[in-house]
């Protein structure tokens, strides 16, 4: 089984900064994509942003610019540093993996149980 633990949320006041990070164990053969979702109070979740074992990103254009992911595929280890947090990256975020478990299998999506992130002054 793939188990993907988060931490690194909390309360932070408008301007500041957050780092959340993301450590994924089990049964993990190959690596495709690390990324990072959020969902806000009554809203769909959507995505933030991602990097793949090679080390591309893509980012929400509301994040860009703030948001910074990276990761130690060594540790199987995703972060997403985030600057300038608005009351509106109030959410819970989530870390997604995308991963084939075992040779000869397909990639399937895993996820962590979330972390909270508040911004309020």
């Amino acid at each position: 089984q793939v188990q993907l633990v988060e931490s690194g949320g909390g309360l932070v006041q408008p301007g500041g900064s957050l780092r959340l990070s993301c450590a994924a164990s089990g049964s993990i053969f190959n690596i495709l994509t690390m990324a990072w979702y959020r969902q806000a109070p009554g809203k769909q979740r959507e995505f933030v942003a991602t990097i793949t074992s090679g080390g591309s990103t893509n980012y929400a254009d509301s994040v860009k610019g703030r948001f910074t992911v990276s990761r130690d595929m060594g540790k199987k280890t995703v972060i997403l540093q985030m600057n300038s947090l608005k009351p509106e990256d109030t959410a819970v975020y989530f870390c997604n993996l995308n991963a084939v478990p075992e040779p000869g299998t397909y990639a399937n999506d895993y996820w962590g149980q979330g972390t909270q992130v508040t911004v309020s002054s």
